[in-house]
C-alpha cells in the first residue's frame, strides 16, 4: 500500500504504518550516523540534552557527499542501520519516531520498536542521487567536526522509504522471505 505522511508523526500515523507499506515523507528528518550517535549517547548518559527534541522525530542514518552547484545536498544514500543499534534502544524510549536506514535490526532494536510504537524505514541503498532529489534543504545543526556524520536538519518532500518493522513488530525482511518460500 502506498501512504503519504508528515514528519514529524504522531503515535497514530506509526499505527497506520504496517511492514511492506511504500511511504513517501513530507516534512523534517534529521540525519545521524555512528559518530553522532555515539555522541548523543554519551550526552545522555551525562544527564545533557540532545542537539535536537527527538520526540517523535525521524532519524535517517545517512552521510552525505558534498553538494553540487544549486543542489542542498549531494548524494544522500542510506547507511547500514545496524551500526546504530546499540543506540537505537535507547533513543526510542526517548520518544524516537522513527528511524531509515537499510538492513536488518537486533531484536532488541525490534523490541524497542513494538515498546515505544516506532518504526523502522528502509530507503533503496545505491540510489543516493535519486534520493537527494526529494531533499529540499539541508543545515547542519550538530558536531560540525563530524564532517559528513554531523547531525542535518533535512526538509523532505515525497522522499520514497518501505517500512520493514512496524509498530506491532512485523518485520518485511522475515515475511518477504517466507512468502518467496511459499
Amino acid at each position: 500500500m502506498e501512504k503519504h505522511i508528515t514528519a514529524p508523526y504522531d503515535k497514530e500515523t506509526v499505527r497506520e504504518l504496517h511492514s511492506g507499506d511504500y511511504v513517501y515523507i513530507t516534512g523534517t528528518i534529521y540525519t545521524a550516523r555512528d559518530a553522532a550517535h555515539k555522541r548523543m549517547y554519551e550526552a545522555l548518559e551525562k544527564g545533557e540534552s540532545l542537539p535536537f527534541d527527538i520526540k517523535d522525530q525521524v532519524v535517517y542514518y545517512m552521510g552525505p557527499s558534498p553538494a553540487r552547484e544549486g543542489r542542498p545536498i549531494g548524494s544522500a544514500g542510506p547507511t547500514t542501520a545496524s551500526r546504530m543499534d546499540k543506540y537505537t534502544p535507547a533513543l526510542l524510549d526517548l520518544g524516537l519516531g522513527g528511524m531509515i536506514g537499510k538492513g536488518k535490526r537486533t531484536d532488541a532494536v525490534k523490541e524497542a520498536i513494538v515498546r515505544n510504537g516506532s518504526v523502522y524505514f528502509a530507503a533503496v541503498g545505491g540510489a543516493g542521487a535519486l534520493l537527494s532529489k526529494a531533499i529540499v534543504s539541508s543545515e547542519v545543526i550538530a558536531y560540525d567536526d563530524l564532517g559528513t556524520e554531523a547531525v542535518r536538519r533535512l526538509e523532505v518532500k515525497n522522499f520514497p522509504v518501505i517500512v520493514v518493522i512496524d509498530g506491532e513488530g512485523n518485520n518485511l525482511y522475515e515475511t518477504a522471505i517466507e512468502a518467496y518460500r511459499g
